[in-house]
């Protein structure tokens, strides 16, 4: 690029502060080192794979999961469904039945049953090499019965080795044994004397093993296994950690279109296991909703077989004294009957006996409310009506004393949540009793209205005589009693037909079943892929906070767009073993570079003087290539026919006299001291043009002599003479002498280093630069590698044969393939 600084007219100039400060993070070299380091990610995808292949052939443990779908009749509420009445409460509707059987399905009760009577607080797996797998109990060869009224040691694996001829070697941790054993019984943990480690021991089918902390027997399973098994592991668990178990694996949903449809689901690592609990949970679910529906239906039939037979037999003393009446007093004959008015009251007397009965059913519901003695309520019906209102806050009721009992074994009387479950009983409470007192005023209006009724009718038969009127109340009274029992009689039959063909209302549709279903979890696919990607994401992390936390110059654009100093030119890698690439080398790439210099240092000249132009080539630090600069820069302006010298100006490092074989006995310190005179520095080259000024000896005092004015006639001097005098200074990021020495040049050329010069670094040139401290100032981009392909239109001889480099170069795979493609293509 022209040497200039960035004035464009009618546009603002950042700001100051601006210059120097280097992006954070640089994309382009995150970019360029994930593809360097390709290598890597092959390394970690094959590492990956392994571990992903590992993982799921021996250690993901695969969950399996089985649907039961089930119906449940509508209208099947009863006093037994506990949790049912939760909706009603809160005003809501819905299927009250499905609820309370989901409710029923996660209930404690209900999975504690299961699990104490199909023993699920046995658990059954195998190992294999790596991995263990979990068995359903008809999977394994035997069962493992524990005597219940022995103490058991619980979450302790119980190893089965098979010896044939129905025996078992029983193998035993050799740590872990303890002293807290768990009764099933109590369901609870004591306390026993320590004690040695059981020993291994063969035990045949149906032999007890006994040990302090163990006892147990081994049956046989009647149906004979699918798999063989090397051994079998069986742990046993405490009934509440299975019963939690249980019901943290099952999910319960209502079909979308058909509500009364129930979908369970249970999970589990074998799929037996799943499809055997759901059925036997359903099985187990019908036997107890049918037995609750018999029940309320029982208590009824009990109830009115017993007024029945009050009633009979105050219907037989009532026929007794009509009778009486008939026969002694010869009433049975009354003449001039008013049939129609009798018709009207014993139809009137019919419906009051009715609702008396069903009063006196509404006086057993409540008594048995107030008693708290559920088991014993009997259905609404009974009393003439159907509430689901009141069935549900009765269940509710039920259920909240139940819950309460419980809580009264953990929590004090006076706790909040006694108080909280105290207050949702007078709750329930309050709304049961508040039905039931509708119902009384309801029925007590009915007999008010019908005792009027009844009292007009009666003033029609005024007018008989005291004798017949005592007659037609004695048949009143048979015929009120007669229509009681006959109501009575009709509930009677209603409830034993309801008794007699009651059945479950839970219908399976479909039950569990092995159907070969694959594992639900864990999704295989996925965990490899995601192993895979975080081994691939490994060094890309790697490389993410090298980058962050590398602080080198690797960008040029970066480079020039931070600092807004004129760069020069882009010098490539020294492949040479010396630094005078232009004189042993100038057909090469890199000599071509600094001829492209030697023209752009001419933009950056005062050409009014005529005199010499002195050129100070400096960097940050040491290493970053200002000597070999120097070197090559005199030599390509010796070599163009300009008289030039090489001042190595670097005191405290003398380096030029090695690549030149030019004895350094005596050097500019020397001259600087006055010890000798020009001539006996100045040295001559193979260059006719070039002559070379060493530094000399270290002198105590190097900042001293380069300010002296010694040291300003000297240079004063050489512009005499020469043409360019370039200087070889020291790094101005550690002293200060070429900052000095930069008022007296024509032109200062900073070196940067690719992948070695600190960003930081050049903060202190740049901002000297655009405060105009330092004039004429250029930047040169060293050891750049121009395979890198930065994009910038440096190295652009590489394969085309223009530079000695080329007859090495080898094209990329990408590069050779493309243009293959591209010469088949032009063929056709």
């Amino acid at each position: 690029m022209i040497p200039g600084k960035d004035t464009q007219v009618g546009k603002a100039e950042p700001p100051k502060e601006k210059y120097g400060n280097f992006a954070i993070f640089d994309v382009e070299h995150f970019l360029r080192k994930i593809f360097k380091n390709w290598y890597w990610f092959v390394f970690m995808f094959l590492i990956g794979y392994a571990l992903s292949w590992v993982y799921s052939k021996y250690y993901a443990q695969n969950v399996y999961a089985s649907n039961l779908s089930l119906s449940i009749s509508n209208n099947t509420s009863s006093y037994f469904t506990p949790n049912q009445s939760i909706n009603f409460i809160w005003g809501q509707g819905g299927n009250q039945d499905g609820v309370y059987l989901k409710k029923m399905l996660f209930s404690r009760s209900h999975n504690e049953f299961l699990v104490k009577n199909l023993d699920l607080f046995v658990n059954y797996s195998t190992k294999g090499l790596i991995k263990s797998t979990y068995l359903d109990k008809t999977d394994s060869p035997v069962f493992l019965e524990i005597d219940k009224k022995h103490l058991q040691q619980i979450n302790y694996p119980i190893t089965l080795l098979p010896k044939g001829n129905g025996t078992y070697e029983v193998n035993l941790p050799e740590e872990g044994q303890s002293t807290s054993l768990y009764s099933y019984e109590s369901e609870g943990f004591q306390n026993i004397n320590a004690y040695a480690r059981p020993t291994n021991k063969i035990i045949r089918v149906n032999e007890w093993y006994n040990s302090p902390n163990l006892r147990f027997k081994l049956v046989q399973n009647p149906a004979t296994p699918k798999i063989k098994l090397d051994n079998i592991i069986v742990n046993l668990a405490a009934i509440n950690q299975s019963v939690n178990d249980i019901v943290s694996t099952i999910n319960v949903d209502f079909d979308k279109e058909i509500s009364t449809i129930m979908i369970i689901t249970k999970k589990g690592y074998n799929l037996n296991s799943t499809v055997n609990f759901l059925n036997t949970s359903v099985e187990e679910l019908q036997k107890k909703r049918l037995a609750d529906r018999n029940t309320v239906d029982k208590n009824t039939e009990v109830y009115l077989k017993g007024n029945l037979e009050k009633i009979r037999a105050k219907l037989d003393s009532s026929a007794n004294v009509l009778n009486y009446l008939k026969t002694s007093e010869k009433l049975y004959n009354i003449k001039d009957r008013d049939e129609k008015s009798l018709e009207k009251i014993k139809d009137l007397e019919a419906k009051k006996a009715d609702i008396v009965s069903k009063i006196s059913s509404l006086n057993n519901i409540k008594n048995t409310l107030q008693s708290q003695n559920f088991d014993k309520m009997i259905a609404t019906n009974a009393a003439g009506f159907e509430d689901g209102m009141f069935s549900a806050t009765v269940s509710e009721l039920k259920a909240l004393y139940t819950k309460k009992a419980e809580m009264a074994l953990i929590y004090k009387p006076t706790s909040e949540p006694m108080k909280e479950i105290n207050r949702l009983i007078s709750e329930a409470k309050t709304g049961s009793f508040g039905s039931l007192k509708n119902y009384y005023t309801k029925y007590y209006d009915e007999i008010n209205n019908l005792d009027k009724q009844v009292a007009e009718a009666n003033s029609d038969l005024s007018s008989y005589p005291e004798k017949e009127r005592r007659y037609l109340d004695a048949e009143r009274g048979y015929n009120m009693i007669e229509a009681t029992y006959n109501s009575l009689l009709g509930r009677q039959n209603e409830t034993q037909i309801k008794v007699a063909t009651n059945q479950s209302d839970i219908t399976v549709i479909d039950p569990a079943k092995n159907l070969g279903q694959g594992p639900i979890s864990p999704n295989i696919k996925m965990a490899k892929t995601g192993i895979i990607l975080f081994m691939l994401l490994l060094p890309v992390v790697f490389i993410l906070i090298g980058s962050l936390l590398d602080n080198k110059i690797r960008n040029i654009k970066e480079l020039l767009g931070a600092t807004k100093i004129p760069l020069l030119g882009v010098i490539g890698n020294n492949t040479n073993e010396n630094m005078l690439t232009v004189l042993e080398q100038p057909k090469s790439s890199v000599s071509e570079a600094f001829r492209g210099i030697r023209a752009s240092v001419r933009f950056l000249m005062d050409n009014n003087d005529e005199k010499g132009k002195i050129i100070l080539v400096t960097s940050s630090i040491g290493g970053e290539g200002k000597t070999y600069i120097s070197i090559n820069l005199a030599s390509v302006l010796g070599l163009s026919d300009k008289k030039t010298i090489l001042l190595g100006m670097d005191l405290r490092k003398p380096k030029i006299f090695g690549d030149f074989k030019i004895d350094n006995k005596y050097g500019i310190s020397n001259y600087l001291t006055g010890e000798v005179d020009i001539d006996q520095i100045i040295n001559k080259t193979k260059i006719p043009n070039l002559d070379v000024a060493t530094s000399g000896p270290i002198p105590p005092n190097p900042s001293e002599l380069l300010m002296s004015k010694r040291n300003i006639k000297f240079l004063e001097e050489l512009k005499e003479i020469y043409d360019f005098i370039i200087i070889d200074s020291p790094p101005v990021g550690l002293v200060a002498d070429s900052y000095e020495l930069m008022k007296y040049s024509d032109t200062n050329i900073y070196v940067v280093r690719h992948e070695y010069t600190e960003k930081y670094m050049l903060k202190m040139i740049t901002e000297k630069y655009h405060n105009n401290e330092i004039d004429h100032l250029g930047l040169i981009y060293n050891d750049y590698n121009t395979k890198q392909g930065y994009g910038y239109g440096y190295g652009y001889g590489y394969g085309y044969g223009y530079f000695d480099e080329d007859k090495n170069y080898k094209e990329p795979l990408l590069i050779r393939v493309r243009n293959r493609m591209q010469r088949m293509f032009n063929k056709k």
